[in-house]
């Protein structure tokens, strides 16, 4: 059964599911396909008779992105259009709880550093820049610098501390040490397009994937990134966003221009699924960490998803 919530006159860009509660996601949105206008991040809860809206907060430019703290079940930071990074509590009808504005333009990726005796959080913007930032500080800790364009998206590692993987426009995947700002650890030419989206495996530190205009989904093995160590092909347009599975280092999830969602087994060239529920480009997909097989995505087409693919229901 798929459930679904319409973000009526915004168009979704991202969702992610609660690390605390099983039931509750966030979807960040934009009015007039980001192009201008103002943004919405909706708090929803899945319930058996449909989307229950938690809580939702409007904002003055749109909203690109969204995570949730690993060490406060209430706590969410999302990334948006006028280069700021805004703090809400979901508990409080009104928000943001704090805004802050260094970045040039747009905020494209923020990542919450799954340390839970941290509150680093990471942003990467359209101003070819990533910074880090501590939640109770004013300021940013540092910024990093080498990319050449935008900056798509920054994701730490699950596995390594202060070590986290950024995207760009400049056809690069790099690895960074939060210890270093001044230049990336390793540079990988990923893509002969631009790079929108990477994700860690949950399973290996040393796994990294990658998507790109190109339309291709690749592996890269940190320990030799002269070629990828895994290829797939099957979306007809650019790969917006991957997500790797949290219950099978195996699988992994990727959404695209093409309208599509499709569900990928690595060791197997072709996709296990592919779900067309949207009629836009699909902008943001999550796994669900708490209950297998249960996946979330929006799109360009007013519309937030919840269903469980055949291919990842229990055999």
């Amino acid at each position: 059964m798929t459930l679904s919530f319409r973000t009526i006159g915004k168009h979704g860009y991202a969702v992610e599911y609660s690390p605390y509660f099983h039931q509750r996601l966030a979807c960040t949105t934009s009015q007039y396909y980001g192009l201008a206008g103002s943004g919405t991040l909706f708090i929803l809860d899945s319930t058996p008779g449909g989307f229950l809206l938690v809580q939702a907060y409007d904002w003055n430019d749109g909203l690109f992105d969204v995570t949730w703290a690993e060490n406060n079940e209430n706590l969410i930071i999302t990334g948006a259009g006028d280069g700021s990074l805004l703090l809400f509590d979901v508990a409080q009808s009104k928000g943001p709880l704090k805004a802050w504005k260094e970045h040039t333009k747009e905020v494209n990726s923020v990542d919450w550093s799954q340390t839970r005796d941290e509150h680093l959080v990471l942003s990467g913007s359209w101003d070819t820049l990533i910074k880090m930032w501590d939640i109770g500080r004013n300021q940013s800790l540092c910024t990093f610098v080498g990319h050449e364009y935008i900056v798509y998206s920054v994701v730490w590692s699950p596995h390594i501390p202060g070590c986290f993987a950024s995207a760009s426009g400049d056809h690069t995947l790099r690895i960074w040490d939060a210890r270093q700002p001044q230049f990336a650890r390793t540079v990988i030419p990923a893509h002969n397009a631009e790079v929108l989206t990477c994700d860690w495996c949950k399973y290996d530190k040393n796994m990294i994937f990658s998507g790109g205009v190109d339309s291709l989904i690749r592996g890269w093995d940190l320990r030799n990134t002269r070629q990828c160590a895994v290829e797939l092909s099957g979306h007809q347009y650019a790969v917006r966003r991957i997500k790797t599975y949290p219950f099978d280092g195996q699988i992994l999830g990727s959404c695209s221009y093409d309208f599509t969602v499709r569900l990928w087994d690595i060791r197997q060239p072709h996709h296990l699924d592919c779900i067309q529920h949207h009629k836009e480009f699909v902008y943001g997909l999550d796994f669900n960490v708490h209950k297998p097989g249960l996946v979330a995505d929006c799109g360009w087409d007013e519309l937030v998803h919840e269903y469980s693919p055949q291919c990842l229901l229990p055999r």
